[in-house]
C-alpha cells in the first residue's frame, strides 16, 4: 500500500471514529472526498480485519481500533497501552515505582516501568526475568491459575517452597493482593495484584515496588494502589473487547 493510502485507511478510522452511528458507503465516501469504488476498498478491508462492522442494511460501524484487544486473544502491545496511564496514576499517588508483569514458563517477565520523581526510587534491569514463586507477581498469577498449572508448577519445588507458594497464594486469594516484605533485590519490597482478560483469565499482574522501610510505612497506601490499577486494567480490557456477533 502507498504512503497515500495507509493516509487515506488512518483517515477513514479517525472519521469513524468521531462518527457515532453506522454509516453507509455513501457518507464515507463524501466525508473523505473518496470515489466510492476507493471507499469501498478499504471498508471491506477494515471490515475483514475486524475493525469495522457491517450490518444486514449495508451500514458500517467502527467496532475496534488497531491494537485493541479481540474475542480471539490479547495482544501485549494493547495490554501495554492499557496499564501504562493507570500504572503511571498509581506511581505518582504512592510515589513508588510501577510494572507491569506477565508470566512466561515459569518465570516472570516485566514489560514496562514507570520510575516516580524522586531521589532515592527502586528501579528495576527489565532484561532479567525473575521466578515466577519468589516475586509477587508471581504469586498473583499464580494464584488465580487453575488448580493444574499450579500443580505442574510446584512440581520441581521442593517441600519449603512448595508449602511458602500455598500459604502466599492463599494470602492473595484472601486479599485480591499479595506483598513481598522481603523482595528477590536486597532492601527491596513489592506488592501485586493480577489483572484478568474478559473471560476471567489471568494475564499479568500489576507491581508497585520501593525500598522496605518506606514500603512498610505506607503498606496499607500502596496495597490499595495496586489492587485498584489492576481492577482499572481488568475493566478497560473487559470495556474494550470485541465480542463475537
Amino acid at each position: 500500500m502507498s504512503g497515500r493510502g495507509v493516509e487515506r485507511i488512518l483517515d477513514l478510522i479517525e472519521w469513524f471514529a468521531a462518527t457515532p452511528g453506522p454509516v453507509s458507503l455513501s457518507q464515507a465516501s463524501a466525508a473523505l472526498a473518496l470515489p466510492k469504488s476507493s471507499a469501498l476498498q478499504m471498508l471491506r478491508t477494515l471490515t475483514d480485519r475486524g475493525y469495522v462492522l457491517r450490518d444486514a442494511a449495508g451500514h458500517y460501524s467502527l467496532i475496534r481500533l488497531p491494537g485493541e484487544i479481540t474475542a480471539t486473544g490479547d495482544s501485549r502491545g494493547a495490554l501495554l497501552a492499557l496499564a501504562a496511564p493507570l500504572i503511571a496514576k498509581a506511581v505518582e499517588d504512592v510515589g513508588e515505582s510501577g510494572f507491569l508483569a506477565v508470566m512466561e514458563g515459569r518465570e516472570i517477565r516485566y514489560l514496562n516501568k514507570i520510575l516516580p520523581t524522586r531521589e532515592i526510587r527502586y528501579d528495576r534491569d527489565m532484561s532479567m526475568m525473575r521466578p515466577a514463586h519468589k516475586v509477587a507477581s508471581g504469586v498473583v498469577i499464580l494464584a488465580n491459575m487453575a488448580e493444574r498449572e499450579i500443580e505442574a508448577f510446584e512440581a520441581t519445588l521442593a517441600a519449603e517452597e512448595k508449602e511458602a507458594l500455598r500459604a502466599a497464594m492463599d494470602a492473595a486469594r484472601r486479599d485480591g493482593f499479595f506483598m513481598n516484605a522481603h523482595g528477590v533485590v536486597e532492601g527491596a519490597a513489592g506488592v501485586a495484584a493480577a489483572i484478568f482478560d474478559a473471560q476471567g483469565l489471568v494475564v499479568g499482574a500489576v507491581n508497585i515496588s520501593g525500598p522496605q522501610g518506606r514500603m512498610a510505612e505506607a503498606s496499607e497506601r500502596v496495597c490499595a494502589a495496586a489492587l485498584a490499577t489492576a481492577r482499572a486494567v481488568t475493566d478497560e480490557i473487559r470495556r474494550r473487547v470485541i465480542r463475537p456477533v
